[in-house]
């Protein structure tokens, strides 16, 4: 073992994805301390093939082997680096889980990420997708970004701007060659400022009897919610909701209205868009519990495909497309995956 990092040849990433599908890499390199970095891009196992870096493996999907080194961050600091009564600024690691992370920084008193609860993957994925949940995004609370940026051969540090942040985006979404993410620096309120108005949690606080809640007991909340909704990954394999909900202009989601009057439509990220739900049309197609041998589709959540054992990460690709071909055919709208298809085009 090299101090900071570890090395395996012909490495097994079963355990790796959240989808539970078989898929190998050439090289596996684990880093332990994000200093090791230079001396981990200069191994020729990483810097002569194309390399993937992975958290927990909760946003990819294997639909074939890695095409080269897979390099997973294992760095787990986690602390507070200020604190002005008001307001606190938290680092975390890339390695640190997610779900433990937001449960922390309730406990310290914290507030904002409580939306965001039960949401699997690490600290280090969550500002590359820019993760979201129950009318959160993790881009709000994010003050900085420290990353190896692979095209300059050093670490910097990015703003709020610089990560250009959008739904599901970012900058490090855009250029996933560039930037290798080591740490998150959040700013946490101490005064919270719930939202409660998306997808339920006002019900959900009303049946566990919570009439004023605190920010800890809205956490709660989402997690009675997401574990009733969504499958345990480590019961069935899934990577959550496979599919984004789309953007379209506000003429198009009136005219579809016209016809689907059902169908629920979201606030957008400009004032003439409109975001749509996936999962109602994906639904409406007939697709929700559908099962192709192992992949399928959630009898709980339409948006949530499932690996019931043995689906190869192929077919669970090609069970996505046909329900994105579906969903175009029926209500001319495209759909995307939210996951990072490795083997294979979308």
């Amino acid at each position: 073992m090299t101090p900071g990092y570890r090395l395996t040849a012909n490495a097994p990433l079963r355990d790796r994805n959240t989808f539970g599908v078989q898929a190998s890499a050439p090289w596996l390199v684990e880093v332990d301390d994000a200093s090791a970095l230079a001396e981990v891009m200069a191994l020729p196992q990483v810097a002569e093939s194309e390399s993937l870096v992975i958290g927990g493996g909760s946003n990819l999907l294997f639909a074939g082997d890695a095409p080269g080194a897979v390099i997973a961050m294992a760095t787990h600091g986690l602390r507070v680096l200020s604190d002005d009564g008001e307001q606190a600024r938290v680092r975390a690691d890339a390695g640190v889980a997610w779900h433990p992370l937001v449960m922390w920084t309730l406990e310290q008193g914290l507030c904002g990420l409580e939306n965001l609860a039960l949401i699997p993957g690490t600290a280090g994925a969550s500002p590359i997708q820019n993760i979201g949940a129950y009318g959160t995004e993790v881009g709000e609370f994010i003050a900085v970004v420290e990353a190896l940026d692979r095209h300059a051969g050093a670490m910097v540090r990015l703003d709020r701007d610089a990560c250009a942040f959008a739904y599901r985006d970012s900058v490090f979404k855009h250029q996933a060659d560039r930037y290798l993410v080591t740490a998150v620096e959040f700013v946490l309120p101490r005064t919270p400022h719930l939202r409660l108005d998306y997808a339920g949690i006002r019900e959900e606080l009303g049946a566990m009897g919570i009439s004023a809640p605190t920010a800890r007991e809205v956490a709660e909340a989402v997690i009675r919610i997401r574990r009733r909704k969504l499958p345990d990954p480590a019961v069935v394999g899934n990577a959550g909701s496979f599919f984004k909900n789309p953007i379209v202009s506000q003429a198009q989601a009136d005219a579809l209205l016209v016809d689907y009057p059902t169908l629920p439509v979201f606030r957008g990220d400009a004032p003439h868009n409109r975001k749509l739900s996936a999962a109602w049309m994906i639904e409406a197609c007939g697709w929700k519990g559908h099962r192709d041998g192992d992949a399928g589709v959630s009898a709980a959540h339409a948006l949530v495909l499932v690996n019931h054992g043995q689906a190869t990460g192929a077919a669970l690709l090609g069970l996505a497309r046909r329900i994105a071909e579906s969903v175009h055919a029926r209500f001319g709208v495209g759909i995307e995956p939210e996951p990072k298809i490795i083997g294979a085009r979308w």
